[in-house]
């Protein structure tokens, strides 16, 4: 690593002029990304402003219809969380399926959130359930907030606070995991509200998170496992690396929608 400056804020206003005032400054919130980079010399921010001590960015609750979620939770707090658990099980599960025990305890959503990974959970989630990204200056729904590899609406200047879940009736997450780095290579998210269904698609997309048409066609017909059968999704805007092809990758969507399917309805 190189060397950097050090910041401990105690609230969001604190960070916020911090990350104004300090030149190519980057915000720490559970380090699971930003310092491997640092330790391998990929990035060198001069300043980091750690989040760890500001509460305000904690805390799990259900608010009306929605379930919200403090943006420094780690992943083992939302997927132990009793309120998460009730509210969305399948939300908890996700959780629990993300790297390994000392990931979870020490990563958080907001930063997956903000880091935008193409491989990386929660997004599929997010934009599954319609959820919506709070910052410190606005809100900003999922359909708008993810825009490709690494790359989010947020501003200059932005600090994500907290996500809203609007609490759908049906949630299901799937994956095939790198047996090394636990991402997904293949990751589904299926959500129903009412007749809003939607699947969503991680760690295949040439361009991030996605959503899939055919197959949320085939389930408005009917939500059943069944109705995923013989769909198929295709080589066709997936990417292919030495751990899958897009043929490989293509083929594990449908499989990994099924399972998401039947994880919503509970078998």
């Amino acid at each position: 690593m190189y060397a950097f400056d050090y910041h401990r804020p105690a609230t969001v206003r604190q960070a916020a002029g911090l990350l104004a005032k300090k030149e190519d400054a980057k915000l720490l919130a559970g380090g699971q990304t930003l310092l491997p980079t640092m330790k391998q010399r990929l990035a060198a921010p001069p300043h980091l402003i750690d989040l760890s001590r500001v509460d305000d960015l904690k805390g799990i609750a259900v608010k009306g219809r929605s379930l919200v979620i403090g943006a420094m939770s780690t992943h083992y707090e939302v997927t132990t969380s009793a309120i998460v658990g009730e509210a969305i099980p399948g939300l908890a599960a996700l959780a629990g399926l993300i790297g390994d025990p000392a990931v979870r305890h020490k990563g958080t959503i907001g930063g997956s959130v903000a880091n935008n990974d193409p491989s990386a959970d929660y997004p599929a989630a997010l934009l599954a359930m319609g959820a919506t990204v709070i910052t410190n200056k606005r809100k900003i729904p999922a359909d708008e907030y993810f825009q490709g590899l690494f790359t989010t609406a947020l501003e200059d200047g932005e600090i994500i606070t907290k996500v809203s879940f609007p609490i759908p009736g049906k949630f299901g997450y799937a994956k095939f995991r790198h047996p090394a780095s636990r991402y997904a290579l293949v990751g589904v998210a299926v959500a129903k509200r009412g007749s809003d269904i939607r699947v969503t698609v991680t760690g295949a997309g040439a361009d991030g998170v996605f959503r899939w048409a055919a197959a949320e066609a085939a389930l408005k017909a009917r939500f059943a496992v069944k109705s995923l059968d013989g769909l198929e999704h295709g080589p066709e805007g997936i990417n292919g690396d030495i751990h899958g092809s897009p043929e490989y990758r293509g083929h594990l969507i449908g499989v990994m929608a099924k399972r998401a399917v039947a994880s919503a309805l509970g078998k």
